[in-house]
């Protein structure tokens, strides 16, 4: 069985390095405007070892995994997520050997349907796994704001075989369990 969807608010058994911020939405008769990045945010900044590289944003379908099979893992950069449009599902596992949360996998749900207090940022910490796919009926708007310039060298792709991530249960990790949780009853 799945984890549950991790509560910023009591972040039992988070992974190591990861941090998750409530994002507070500001609404008025005109829209939101929602602030997703600042320097004086100590936990997401700090301009020695989590500086601001760049920014860039990706649009994906419904139903679609960035990377059906593969983790994505970065040895030097770390991402910062933030959901502008639609809800997805990202997923990191922590293989570092000398990590206190070694073999911990987390999932946390973002997007519009969590409402204005379930808006939050996620910070993947550099050596875990870590990828996201979109659950609902439409796109979904991903921004990142990465520790580092985009570097393909730094970027793997680790195959979820050799990855072995496992649920509790033994269980192998795969999109389609997430995408079942998500599934209209029928």
């Amino acid at each position: 069985m799945l984890p549950e969807y991790m509560n910023p608010d009591q972040p039992v058994g988070l992974i190591d390095g990861v941090v998750i911020r409530r994002l507070k939405v500001n609404r008025d008769p005109r829209g939101i405007l929602v602030e997703t990045l600042r320097t004086d945010w100590t936990d997401l900044y700090d301009s020695a070892n989590r500086p601001f590289a760049q920014t860039y944003f990706s649009v994906t379908h419904a139903g679609v995994a960035r990377d059906e099979d593969r983790w994505h893992l970065h040895h030097h950069q770390e991402d910062r997520f933030v959901v502008l449009s639609g809800d997805l599902v990202i997923a990191i596992a922590d293989p570092r050997p000398d990590s206190p949360t070694r073999g911990a996998l987390n999932l946390f749900k973002l997007g519009e349907s969590n409402g204005d207090e379930g808006q939050y940022e996620v910070l993947v910490p550099r050596e875990t796994l870590h990828g996201f796919v979109v659950v609902g009926e439409k796109s979904a708007t991903l921004i990142n704001y990465p520790t580092r310039l985009y570097n393909p060298a730094d970027e793997l792709r680790v195959p979820f075989v050799e990855a072995d991530v496992r649920l509790a249960d033994g269980t192998p990790f795969s999109w389609d369990l997430v995408r079942q949780r998500h599934a209209p009853a029928r």
